[in-house]
């Protein structure tokens, strides 16, 4: 299946289960591929729309950090490792807490 292929077929999920994160996920990391401003704004409707979804978090850290939005990747990790602890997901903590400390280091924060 191709990208193009892919990427129709998770619009058409999101049309028929908007109330699911997992589509607009998808979706999101589908046009990171070919189309940046639209994966931002799916990634920033995933961050408003359904903050309880963890798996955003880390995704949209990285891709925020990509495109030199440094500030507002700090605060998605921030909110992303808040949300792990309260969930008491261990893993995605961990992933969240080494990739927010790789991303200090790198960018120099204190």
């Amino acid at each position: 299946m191709g990208n193009l292929d892919r990427l129709e077929l998770f619009k058409q999920f999101s049309k028929e289960e908007p109330e699911n994160p997992f589509n607009w996920y998808a979706l999101a990391l589908e046009y990171c591929k070919t189309d940046t401003l639209k994966a931002a704004e799916l990634f920033d409707k995933l961050l408003t729309g359904f903050e309880a979804y963890l798996p955003t978090y880390y995704t949209a850290a990285h891709f925020f950090t990509d495109l030199e939005e440094v500030d507002k990747a700090k605060l998605i990790y921030e909110k992303g490792i808040t949300l792990a602890q309260n969930q008491q997901d261990t893993k995605a903590l961990q992933e969240l807490k080494n990739a927010y400390q790789n991303f200090l280091f790198e960018y120099d924060f204190d």
